[in-house]
């Protein structure tokens, strides 16, 4: 996996912190910079940790289905992808605090970082060179999830939808290269 392909996805991963991370910069009066670098530390901690456990448990069922792992990954990148586009789409209103306590911001992480844990699966079946990718995504999601909280103290929640969708196509495309790729090169 190429670099370029591995920041695609680790944005694609980010766009759910980022979104999270605009409504709580949105509920925010000013920008508060310890507020700021615990939210990115919660998520780009949690976007680092899951796909190392997906990877983990991916490698023992790399051996079984060998044949069909440009095909899981290919799924499980896709039903992401799809999944947060769908949600990008849904018109409700989500509400959002400012708290930062650690009860709050483990749910969010957690929440947030659930399709990165089926992401460390695939990992599993590309070969991965697991640690550097993991701590690269981690990087990139404290980075993004910092910028949101600003994007939210600035311009609110009229991203959020956007950024959503951003990352469910990014992910979907990925999915989609590796299948192609596997099949046709």
């Amino acid at each position: 996996m190429s670099l370029l392909e591995l920041f695609l996805i680790a944005v694609g991963l980010s766009m759910d912190a980022f979104a999270v991370s605009v409504c709580k910069g949105l509920s925010m009066c000013t920008l508060k910079k310890k507020d700021a670098l615990i939210i990115g530390l919660y998520f780009g901690g949690f976007q680092a940790l899951m796909p190392l456990i997906g990877y983990l448990l991916g490698i023992g069922f790399q051996g079984m289905i060998a044949r069909y792992d440009h095909w899981v990954a290919f799924i499980l990148l896709s039903l992401i992808g799809f999944n947060m586009i769908k949600e990008s789409l849904d018109k409700d209103s989500e509400s959002c605090d400012a708290s930062v306590r650690m009860k709050d911001m483990l749910i969010l992480a957690v929440a947030t970082s659930i399709d990165a844990l089926a992401v460390g699966v695939t990992f599993a079946f590309l070969q991965v060179q697991i640690l550097q990718a993991v701590s690269f995504i981690g990087v990139t999601t404290f980075v993004i999830s910092i910028l949101g909280v600003k994007v939210g103290t600035v311009f609110g929640c009229r991203y959020k939808s956007k950024a959503e969708f951003t990352g469910g196509t990014i992910l979907v495309l990925m999915g989609c290269k590796i299948l192609i790729t596997h099949l046709f090169f």
